[in-house]
């Protein structure tokens, strides 16, 4: 495989558009966001447009070498007959350098299963692309108790092809399903409960390493709640949904922490 670069420094700043900003949006936000947004070299900011939106936002954003941005999915195989399939192979092209693998919402609304995340991560990392691995319960998981159970699973399935070096080149994201775009987040006491989780299973599977792992924090992130998130034990940065979509929320966000 090629290898992508080593773990990115933390806290990481990720913003996920999902199917919001067209091309035209997309350069609109970089202008105002890079405005207001001053670089800083103790993080990494990387914005996950909608494939569409991708060459707009490398035209938009080729003067701030310190924005990175990546795809929301890929497919599973490299090529043929699968109309609408991203491969991940065709990414590098574009400039972006991530991508996401088993967001709640791919899994809810297109059905991909643990062992199809797995599949993607292989062909994210064949890409030299920057992995990031999306977990997480829904609320009935959670009051029922298997909060563990589901964390652990996502994440022994979703590796479970991948190699030791390749393991150990993840990036997670902790995202509970009943606090994505539903204006409840998670307290920063539950943020830390369910990172400490992801860590012990890490420290589980063989090649993950558990210590030097980052785990971004993602579910209704938002200004008001960004520094006591980010001060949560475990939590190295966020995936952030809605609040990424006005540039002047998302320059509040990526300040925090300074």
């Amino acid at each position: 495989m090629s290898h992508p670069p080593s773990q990115p420094r933390t806290p990481v700043f990720a913003a996920n558009w999902k199917m919001s900003h067209g091309p035209a949006e997309t350069g609109a936000f970089v202008e105002r966001f890079t405005a207001h947004h001053r670089r800083r070299s103790d993080a990494t900011v990387v914005i996950f447009p909608p494939a569409i939106s991708l060459a707009a936002f490398a035209a938009a954003a080729s003067g701030r070498l310190d924005l990175e941005f990546g795809v929301q999915d890929v497919h599973t195989e490299l090529e043929g007959a699968h109309t609408s399939g991203i491969s991940a192979a065709m990414v590098p092209a574009t400039g972006a350098t991530w991508a996401l693998a088993g967001h709640s919402e791919r899994r809810r609304e297109f059905g991909d299963t643990d062992a199809d995340v797995g599949r993607k991560l292989v062909r994210i990392l064949e890409a030299g692309l920057r992995p990031v691995l999306c977990v997480g319960e829904t609320l009935e998981e959670r009051e029922s108790g298997r909060l563990s159970t589901v964390l652990e699973t996502q994440i022994r399935e979703a590796v479970r092809p991948l190699d030791r070096e390749d393991r150990a080149r993840l990036v997670y994201a902790y995202e509970p399903v009943w606090a994505i775009g539903t204006g409840r987040t998670a307290s920063p006491a539950d943020a830390a409960e369910a990172h400490a989780i992801v860590r012990e299973q890490l420290a589980r599977t063989e090649g993950c390493d558990a210590e030097r792992a980052a785990i971004l924090y993602g579910g209704s992130v938002k200004p008001a709640n960004i520094e006591a998130l980010l001060a949560a034990p475990g939590v190295d940065g966020v995936l952030v949904g809605g609040a990424s979509l006005d540039p002047d929320s998302w320059a509040a966000i990526c300040a925090a922490g300074r």
